[in-house]
C-alpha cells in the first residue's frame, strides 16, 4: 500500500508488540508524528482501511482514533476525515518549563493558619520521643491496625454511616485501593462503566487490568439513570466507577433521588460501585454516600490527599463485608503492600487528636475563598462547586481544549485540557483549573485574571509555530 507506506511499520509493531492492539495502534501513530512520516495536517486513511491492512476490526481502529485524540494527536471533522492535529509531536499541555503558577494538580490548598509547617514538624518531634524508631521506620499491618480502622470509621462516619471495623481497611492512597476493588471484582476483558467525562486515574487502572472502559452521558447531577441502565444492557459490565460529589472534572453532584436512581438500576443489573469520594468532606452538610444508601453493593474510597494531604499517603475504604474486606486487603499487598509507617502514625495523631479536623476546616475555608476569587473573575458561566477544589472552565466557540492548553501553557499558565478526561466521544471545550495548587489566594487571583485573557483571546488557525 504504496500510498501510506507508514502502514506496514504499524503492521510490523502490532505483530512484536504484547500490549493491546488499540494501544500499540496509537503508539504507532504518535512515532510517525514524530519522526516526520506525517505531517502535521495531514489527512489519514479512512478507519475501514487501516483495520483491513493491519488485520484487525474496525471497532479497534475506532477505539485507537478516540484514544488518539485524547493525547492530542488528531482532529477528526465530520464529511472531511481524519487529520494530524497541528503541534501533534509535542505534548503542549504538559511542563516544558517553569509555569507562573502550576493549575494542574487538584491539591487542597496548604493553609496559612494554622501553620502546617510548625503542626508537622512538632507532631513528628512528639512522635520520635513517644515511639520506638524500628517501628516507626518499619512495614505496618497491611489494611492497618485495629486502631487505625477505628479512626478511619469515625472519620467518613459523616458520609457513609457507621461501619463495623472489619469492613473497613487502610490503604496507601486512593488509586491503589481502586486498583484493589477493580481487581478483585473483574477479570481481563470485563467492561467497566463510567462517566464519558471522568477522572483518568480509572483509565489507568482499566488499561494495567486489560479492561474496557464504556462511558456514560451525564447532565448537571452526573451520570443519568437511563443511560446507564442502556449500557447495562449493551455492555454488560462487571463494574460501575463513580465520584457522585464535586465529580472531578466536571463538579456535578448528584442529588439524593439521583443516587437513589442510580441504585436502582445498579440493583436491576446486579451491578457492583466502584464509589470515590474524595470531596464529601470539603462540605458542611454533604449528603449520603451511594455506599450509606445500599451497604451490599457498593465499595467506597475516601482519601486524604484531597481534604488533608497527599503527602500523608492514606485513604480509608469501606466494603460491603468483611469477606470483602479479606479480599481487598489481600489485593493491596499485592499492589502496594502497606502504607509508610511514619506517614501512618502521623495520621494517626491527627486523628485522635483532631488535629485532622483543625487542618480540615482550614482548607474548607481557603477553598471556599478560592471559589469566591474564581466565581468573580471567571464569571458563572463555568461549573464551579462553592466548596470543590476546581473550576470546569467552558472556553468559546473559536477554542478547542487541547489548542486553549497549549496557548495558555505558552503564556506560563499550566491547565488540563479535556481530552485527558475523555474517555468516549468528542472532548467538550472545557479545561480544569486546579485552584488548590496555587501557593496562595492572591497568585491564584493573578493567574486566573492570565487565564480570561487567554480566553478572550481570538487566535489564528495554526497559531502554535509559524515562521
Amino acid at each position: 500500500m504504496s500510498e501510506y507506506p507508514y502502514l506496514a511499520r504499524w503492521k510490523e509493531e502490532i505483530s512484536q508488540s504484547p500490549k493491546a492492539i488499540y494501544l500499540t495502534l496509537v503508539d504507532a501513530l504518535a512515532l510517525s508524528i514524530r519522526k516526520g512520516d506525517l505531517q502535521e495536517g495531514h489527512k489519514l486513511p479512512p478507519q475501514r482501511t487501516i483495520a483491513s491492512y493491519i488485520g484487525t476490526n474496525l471497532t479497534t481502529v475506532t477505539r485507537a482514533f478516540a484514544e488518539a485524540r485524547r493525547r492530542g494527536l488528531i482532529d477528526a471533522t465530520v464529511g472531511r476525515g481524519t487529520f494530524v492535529r497541528v503541534g501533534a509531536g509535542e505534548s503542549h499541555w504538559r511542563h516544558t518549563g517553569p509555569a507562573v503558577v502550576d493549575l494542574t494538580m487538584n491539591l487542597p490548598p496548604i493553609p496559612q493558619e494554622p501553620s502546617l509547617q510548625h503542626i508537622i514538624q512538632s507532631d513528628i518531634t512528639a512522635l520520635l520521643k513517644q515511639q520506638d524508631l524500628n517501628s516507626l521506620m518499619s512495614y505496618r499491618v497491611t489494611g492497618g491496625t485495629i486502631e487505625d480502622r477505628q479512626l478511619g470509621a469515625k472519620w467518613i462516619a459523616p458520609v457513609v454511616g457507621p461501619r463495623r471495623t472489619d469492613e473497613i481497611l487502610v490503604s496507601p492512597g486512593a488509586q491503589s485501593a481502586l486498583a484493589a476493588i477493580v481487581s478483585t471484582h473483574t477479570q481481563p476483558g470485563d467492561v467497566i462503566v463510567t462517566d464519558r467525562i471522568a477522572y483518568p486515574g480509572i483509565r489507568t487502572i482499566a488499561a494495567q487490568f486489560g479492561l474496557i472502559l464504556v462511558g456514560v452521558d451525564s447532565d448537571r447531577e452526573g451520570i443519568m439513570p437511563d443511560q446507564l441502565d442502556r449500557a447495562c444492557a449493551e455492555h454488560h459490565p462487571r463494574l460501575l466507577y463513580c465520584i457522585p460529589t464535586i465529580h472531578n472534572p466536571t463538579t456535578a453532584t448528584m442529588s439524593l433521588q439521583r443516587r437513589k436512581d442510580i441504585l436502582s438500576v445498579a440493583q436491576c443489573h446486579h451491578l457492583h460501585i466502584a464509589e470515590d469520594d474524595p470531596y464529601s468532606l470539603l462540605m458542611d452538610d454533604p449528603l449520603p454516600a451511594l455506599a450509606a444508601l445500599d451497604h451490599s453493593r457498593v465499595s467506597y474510597v475516601a482519601t486524604l490527599a484531597k481534604v488533608l494531604s497527599p503527602g500523608l499517603r492514606t485513604a480509608y475504604v469501606a466494603l460491603p463485608s468483611a469477606d470483602m474486606t479479606r479480599r481487598v486487603t489481600a489485593a493491596i499487598r499485592a499492589i502496594a503492600l502497606t502504607n509508610a509507617g511514619l506517614l501512618s502514625a502521623l495520621t494517626t495523631r491527627w486523628m485522635q487528636t483532631g488535629q485532622a479536623y483543625t487542618i480540615l476546616h482550614a482548607i474548607q475555608k481557603e477553598l471556599r475563598l478560592r471559589q469566591s476569587i474564581a466565581r468573580r473573575i471567571l464569571g458563572e458561566k463555568h461549573c464551579m462547586n462553592p466548596d470543590g477544589p476546581h473550576v470546569w472552565l467552558k472556553l468559546p466557540d473559536w477554542w478547542g481544549s487541547s489548542d486553549f492548553v497549549a496557548y495558555a501553557r505558552r503564556r506560563g499558565l499550566a491547565l488540563v485540557p479535556s481530552t485527558v478526561f475523555t474517555i468516549s466521544g468528542e472532548p467538550p471545550q472545557r479545561a480544569r483549573i486546579a485552584l488548590g495548587s496555587a501557593p496562595d489566594a492572591a497568585s491564584l487571583e493573578e493567574s486566573l485574571h492570565g487565564v480570561m485573557s487567554v480566553l478572550e483571546h481570538k487566535r489564528s488557525p495554526g497559531f502554535t509555530d509559524i515562521v
